[in-house]
């Protein structure tokens, strides 16, 4: 069994081998068939050559099933606090002739100064081999320990045609694995998209998470119908942030977020209730 803490600690990222089997890459890629080819990317950090399929979670019951994925969630529960949200999920096809994305770090928004510990860990799974030549993902190891004054010069996202540091682009390695591997990596860990010298597009997907507190990426309460969030698992509406992080962040109107999924639910708003009624409110 592979320690993924100390490769996390040391380096600040993870290999998971096998991750997927062929089964479940074939589910990934016949759930994804029909999203690709209708997202380009909009500027040079998504890559004017790679597709995006965000809101993925909601894209298919195997993206659920992954995103909750046991392995996955026991590494997060050391790493995250209790009641951690999903803030982005996205699958990522890199075209041939994609040049290398900027280099940056997943949580670099939110404005807390370095070092510090990460707030957000995201995953890669690959679902085409990562090679050298397809664009495979680049790392800094060690980088997650890095000093505000050490990334200078990276990403900040405003610039997305800013050239990158050479002194930085030139500790990238990058990372090889075959098809069904999944990188686990700390949100503060330099990386990037490397580009694609081959004749085929590579295609992976991304699971990000962070802690309960934090403002997620993608809002899911919004991206995901109530009606899709119904079916899913009690464990994965916690992710998309049912969920009352304690004492009551989170909650609806003084109540659990999780009674809006409720056949016939009407937001109490819409609900003319006695003063009274309203002061003897309580919240569960």
């Amino acid at each position: 069994m592979i320690d993924h803490m100390a490769g996390l600690h040391a380096k600040g990222f993870s290999i998971i081998p096998d991750f997927l089997d062929p089964a479940a890459l074939t589910r990934v890629r016949e759930a994804l068939a029909s999203h690709l080819q209708s997202h380009s990317g909009r500027n040079n950090f998504e890559g004017f050559k790679t597709e995006r399929v965000y809101t993925l979670v909601a894209r298919g019951k195997i993206f659920e099933d992954i995103a909750e994925d046991p392995p996955i969630l026991a590494i997060l529960d050391q790493l995250l606090q209790p009641g951690y949200l999903l803030t982005a999920s996205q699958a990522i096809c890199i075209h041939p002739g994609e040049t290398p994305q900027p280099i940056h770090y997943d949580d670099s928004f939110y404005p807390i100064p370095r070092p510090r510990k990460s707030i957000s860990i995201s995953t890669i799974v690959a679902v085409d081999d990562f090679t050298e030549e397809n664009g495979c993902t680049e790392v800094i190891p060690g980088s997650h320990l890095w000093s505000d004054e050490q990334v200078a010069g990276t990403y900040d996202g405003r610039d997305h045609d800013a050239p990158m540091p050479p002194e930085i682009e030139r500790q990238l390695v990058p990372v090889v694995m075959p098809a069904g591997s999944c990188v686990v990596f700390h949100g503060t860990l330099m990386h990037r998209g490397g580009a694609n010298r081959s004749a085929k597009p590579r295609l992976a997907f991304s699971n990000q998470y962070c802690e309960p507190w934090a403002r997620t990426q993608e809002n899911f309460f919004l991206g995901v119908p109530p009606d899709i969030v119904r079916t899913m698992s009690p464990r994965l509406q916690v992710l998309l942030g049912y969920e009352i992080m304690p004492p009551f962040m989170g909650h609806v109107t003084a109540s659990h977020p999780r009674k809006v999924l409720a056949e016939g639910y009407v937001a109490p708003v819409k609900v003319t209730k006695s003063p009274s009624q309203v002061a003897n409110k309580s919240m569960n």
